[in-house]
């Protein structure tokens, strides 16, 4: 845990790929995650890698479906750029040891919802999973690169909270200029350890929040427990600025089980043509969409979303079974073992399947290298907007944007370290007047008070009044954690529940702000999009308020 020349916050395809990269040009990269290495939503990713490969296929077209799939927010510039790499990257994947799903021509490529081709390069169904662990295997092998588990970053280490002088001034001083990013303040979450729950601070030259999203905002949702939106949060509270939070994306096809927690089926059954149909037989989606099953997810999610409310039915069906069984279990043989255990047989029955939230589109605001609006503080992957999404992802573009952001911001991060002097050394971390808490009963509380509103007001379809009472109900629930977070001795708990009432909060302000329907932001209130709001993002940056000194919430002042 010594200082490093650049510190990863994040195991997922984007944090690993840069480690690789920087210590490939000899600096010293320390990569922090707070659970095991491999418990990342890369982990989870079952579809694939949008890459041009085929004759039929062009970048142009790639482009195209990205854009329209954008709805208006996408940056042309960054799409073209990222479409134009994607192929480059899946072969350095490849190098690196990942074993893609081969045809008789080379590579075999899937169709997902909202593209034109065949463009999914794909490992079988379980992509992410083959690519974290070809990642943490060239990672753990690295001589220059460090990976340490079940380390919790809590929060930023700030110039402005260094030095000399009250908190007030080193806060106005920061509202004056540019802040600077020197690491992160890191808690050890190992259990039996001499040191767990010891806080202590972890700097270096440059930090890069590759963290992941923040599906557990939500009650339903595709992500890993990890995903509370850590990344998104502690920027927030240093003065970065967030953009597009409102565009969460809810995956249309997640199993309807009791005892499922939160298995995807994964679109490229859709891609094979998989249908969806009502617990009746009728198939919805040719009535809803030219393209039908393969329409961009916001599409099918809402006409899901619409056919259970208007039935009054709990969940809708996925039907594959047109295809030969042995087929869909060479094909599936993922998804197929899973929905095993549940008692299901994918190749012969209609799977139960319900929308749940799923990809962040919003984030940090980043340039393509990871850039935020703190010098020193660099944002990839899922946790930062880059605008390659705008309002809605193309399928299989999440991953293609963290390897390729990773390469982008790997040059940026050598750049800043030849060109910065020695960190300095921060305060430690200060706890006196903290004690533990007597019972956990309140956090579980929250937890579910806060990710029950979320869905219940602030999900695939919202109203203006919705979204009032949740910023009212929110406000309240964050002042109780900030209370808690500031008195109590902190925990794993404590810290991500903070995080994602936080980030609940900005994604419903930004919801506020944005009074139209576009992409994945569906408004009853607002139900045409506005050619207005073309191309304006939602910003959103902290104001500084008088707070305590570990209690650095914050108000919001944006833009639209």
């Amino acid at each position: 845990m010594s200082d490093p020349d650049v510190l990863v916050i994040g195991s997922g395809a984007a944090g690993l790929m840069l480690a690789l990269e920087c210590g490939a040009q000899g600096l010293d990269v320390l990569v922090l995650t707070k659970r095991g290495a491999g418990d990342s939503s890369t982990s989870w990713a079952q579809g694939g890698i949008a890459a041009v490969f085929d004759r039929r296929d062009s970048f142009l077209r790639h482009v195209r479906d990205t854009l329209r799939c954008g709805a208006g927010l996408s940056n042309p510039r960054v799409v073209r750029e990222v479409v134009e790499e994607a192929p480059d990257r899946v072969r350095a994947l490849e190098r690196l040891g990942v074993e893609f799903t081969r045809a008789r021509r080379g590579l075999e490529l899937g169709r997902e919802g909202g593209h034109s081709r065949r463009r999914i390069v794909h490992a079988k169904d379980f992509t992410g999973l083959a690519i974290e662990n070809a990642l943490l295997a060239k990672a753990r092998a690295h001589p220059r690169v460090r990976l340490v588990e079940e380390q919790l970053a809590i929060d930023l280490i700030l110039a402005s909270r260094l030095g000399a002088g009250t908190l007030a001034m080193r806060q106005r001083a920061a509202a004056r200029r540019p802040d600077r990013c020197w690491g992160a303040y890191v808690m050890d979450c190992r259990r039996d350890a001499p040191g767990t729950g010891r806080i202590r601070p972890v700097t270096a030259k440059v930090t890069v929040l590759a963290s992941g999203g923040c599906g557990k905002v939500y009650l339903y949702t595709s992500n890993p427990d990890v995903a509370t939106g850590d990344g998104i949060a502690m920027a927030f509270r240093a003065g970065a600025a967030v953009e597009n939070l409102e565009f969460v994306q809810f995956h249309p096809t997640c199993l309807y089980h009791p005892e499922a927690k939160s298995l995807l089926l994964t679109e490229a059954l859709r891609g094979e043509g998989a249908v969806l149909r009502t617990l009746d037989g009728q198939r919805f989606m040719l009535r809803t969409h030219p393209m039908a099953e393969l329409a961009p997810r916001d599409v099918v999610a809402r006409a899901i979303d619409r056919e259970m409310k208007r039935r009054g039915e709990a969940h809708v069906y996925l039907d594959i079974t047109h295809l030969p069984a042995a087929r869909v279990r060479e094909r599936f043989p993922s998804v197929y073992a899973s929905l095993e255990r549940y008692g299901f047989d994918l190749a012969r029955q209609w799977i139960p399947v319900v929308p749940a939230a799923h990809y962040m589109c919003g984030g940090i605001r980043a340039t393509l290298a990871g850039r935020t609006s703190i010098p020193g503080l660099l944002a990839i992957g899922e946790t930062a907007c880059t605008g390659l999404h705008g309002a809605n992802r193309l399928a299989s573009n999440s991953l293609l944007e963290a390897v390729v952001g990773a390469r982008h911001a790997a040059v940026e991060a050598c750049g800043l370290v030849r060109r910065e002097p020695t960190p300095p050394r921060p305060e430690p971390w200060r706890a006196q007047g903290t004690h533990p808490p007597l019972e956990t009963v309140v956090f579980n509380h929250h937890w579910d008070a806060v990710r029950r509103r979320m869905w219940d007001l602030v999900g695939i379809v919202r109203s203006d009044p919705r979204l009032l009472y949740a910023e009212r109900l929110l406000a309240l629930l964050r002042e109780e954690i900030e209370t808690d977070y500031v008195r109590l001795r902190l925990s794993r708990d404590l810290v991500e529940l903070r995080n994602i009432a936080l980030v609940g909060a900005l994604i419903v302000e930004s919801a506020r702000r944005r009074r139209e329907s576009r992409g994945l932001h569906y408004n009853l209130d607002h139900p045409r999009r506005d050619p207005g709001l073309d191309g304006r993002p939602t910003v959103l940056r902290r104001t500084w308020p008088k707070v305590p000194a570990r209690g650095l919430a914050g108000a919001f002042a944006g833009t639209l």
